[in-house]
């Protein structure tokens, strides 16, 4: 079966690419609007932001070849923005370029007082019996990262509806035109049960409705590999304690990168971060052997990747500059669905926070316009400042804290660092993590230098902090050793995911008994099904 994949240039696609072809299919990739005519089974994975998607579509004439393949009701499956592009607009879109229009309805933005944007595994609510989910339990979670959701007019091609504070449309159908929310490519082996069905399945035009319905968001445990370079000059997984990834004198090897992800893919990691610490001699571009992991781990590992280190603007040691941008849209294309911002962040927030002014300039701005805010994650890495008084830090938001400093101080405020926590700035997390979400930031990552390394669970009053100062998800990180601390984190707050490094890499506390920990506490988790 040769499938034909629309490949706009935005984003992560190559996920997609490599598991069509772990199914068998070959690809083709769209170079003409001729081979979007030609196509036997079309598939468009719509990554990023509606209104560049809409005008790279425009620009490369793709628009009318793309109504006249679906009016002629041939098999297209739509993946995320793909599936958005059927419709008649979206409030994302401020271009005035031309939408597909094939389905009447619009695109708008979550109103909800919970995290927006809507990140990670969800249930799905089945309206109309489908090919599509023939084989995939209704239990089964896919995963989602977005923003805005689709306001069909005709409940008619309404496939699936998901609840995330109220029930919105996931998955719709008309015919043999087919389009989803959520990311089948990142969804496990749920996801590609769903793709293997679209490629193979010889009818695909549903039989008539149903309601069946699917459970809601889960927690998300991710797991965390800090990737440098050792002592040989070999590329290894390291843990430090409080930042010090050194035992002995010997960076600490905890493993392979590709092999460890591939491992925490198997256990049922909902996410998989890769943090490069290792120093840039020049540009971060250079740094082939980290795009190199990517490329191999997106082969076999069918979860959301992250990366972070390096991504900020670069002038080499020719004079040739590059933005953040460059550098983001070679990890995106390497295999990459978000990155992580850290340093860098500390002084974008600093000088917005000073002149109250958005360049549109910086990395977070750059990045979140043509990728959307989801592909963006800020790595805050703070430590505890104690002080016997608010007014001693009036700067800085302040706690009263039940852990004492050591002039027993009942106060603190956390003190954001740069460069592995060795330098200290006059910026606290709370404030950091508002400015960067007004920049166009997605996902917090918070970490805590007091905490990392000592397995005495997550600073719960730092998370408590920072996530009642912005509106999106925050991933709690530092100080996990047991089960038990991840029930502690989300029994305790509302933090989105909880990600952990040493105690995965060791196999002290692996994530299957993580999430079986979890369940038990009825927190709902997604349990790594074989299909």
């Amino acid at each position: 079966m040769k499938i034909t994949l629309l490949d706009y240039g935005a984003g992560n696609v190559r996920s997609v690419a490599n598991a069509i072809e772990k199914l068998g299919a070959q690809i083709k990739t769209v170079t003409t609007p001729a081979d979007i005519l030609n196509a036997e089974k079309l598939l468009f994975p719509g990554v990023g932001n509606y209104e560049n998607m809409i005008r790279v579509l425009n620009e490369k004439k793709y628009i009318n070849p793309l109504r006249e393949y679906i009016k002629a009701d041939k098999p297209f499956l739509g993946i995320c923005l793909g599936m958005q592009a059927l419709f008649e607009g979206s409030e994302e879109d401020f271009s005035g370029n031309e939408s597909l229009s094939i389905l009447k309805g619009r695109v708008k933005r979550f109103k909800t007082n919970l995290a927006v944007p809507h990140i990670g595994w969800n249930g799905v609510n089945l309206k109309q019996e489908s090919p599509l989910f023939n084989g995939i339990d209704i239990d089964t979670k896919f995963y989602f990262v977005h923003s805005f959701h689709i306001v069909p007019e005709n409940k008619d091609v309404v496939l699936t509806t998901t609840t995330y504070d109220y029930d919105f449309v996931s998955s719709v159908q008309k015919g043999n035109v087919m389009g989803t929310q959520f990311h089948p490519e990142k969804s496990g082996n749920a996801g590609l049960k769903l793709l293997e069905n679209f490629i193979y399945q010889k009818e695909l035009k549903s039989t008539g409705p149903v309601d069946k319905k699917g459970k809601g968001l889960t927690k998300r445990i991710i797991a965390c590999l800090d990737v440098r370079t050792n002592d040989h000059g070999d590329l290894v997984v390291t843990k430090g304690d409080q930042y010090d990834v050194r035992d002995k004198g010997n960076v600490r090897n905890l493993g392979k990168p590709v092999e460890l992800a591939k491992r925490y893919y198997d256990e049922g990691a909902d996410e998989i971060t890769f943090l490069n610490i290792t120093g840039f001699r020049d540009f971060p571009l250079k740094d082939m052997p980290m795009i190199e992991v990517l490329e191999k781990t997106s082969k076999n590992v069918f979860v959301p990747l992250t990366i972070g280190g390096g991504i900020k603007d670069y002038t080499d040691s020719n004079g040739i500059t590059y933005t953040a941008l460059d550098v983001a849209a070679r990890y995106f294309r390497s295999g990459a669905d978000k990155i992580s911002i850290g340093s860098d962040a500390v002084e974008i927030a600093l000088e917005f926070i000073k002149t109250k002014q958005k360049t549109g300039t910086s990395s977070i701005e750059q990045i979140s316009k043509v990728y959307g805010n989801q592909a963006v994650v800020i790595s805050i890495d703070p430590k505890r400042v104690y002080v016997n008084s608010p007014d001693d830090a009036k700067k800085h938001n302040v706690i009263k804290t039940q852990f004492k400093g050591p002039g027993n101080e009942s106060y603190c405020w956390y003190q954001c660092t740069v460069q592995g926590g060795r330098i200290a700035k006059d910026l606290d997390a709370a404030s950091l993590a508002k400015a960067c979400e007004q920049l166009g930031a997605g996902e917090i990552l918070l970490n805590c230098i007091d905490k990392d390394g000592t397995n005495s669970g997550f600073d719960i009053e730092l998370i408590q902090l920072v996530k009642s100062a912005v509106s999106i998800p925050v991933i709690a990180s530092s100080g996990a050793g047991c089960e038990e601390h991840f029930n502690e984190v989300f029994q305790q707050t509302d933090a989105e995911a909880a990600l952990a490094a040493g105690i995965f890499h060791r196999k002290e506390v692996p994530v299957k008994d993580v999430k079986d920990h979890l369940a038990k506490n009825k927190i709902e988790v997604r349990q790594n099904r074989h299909i």
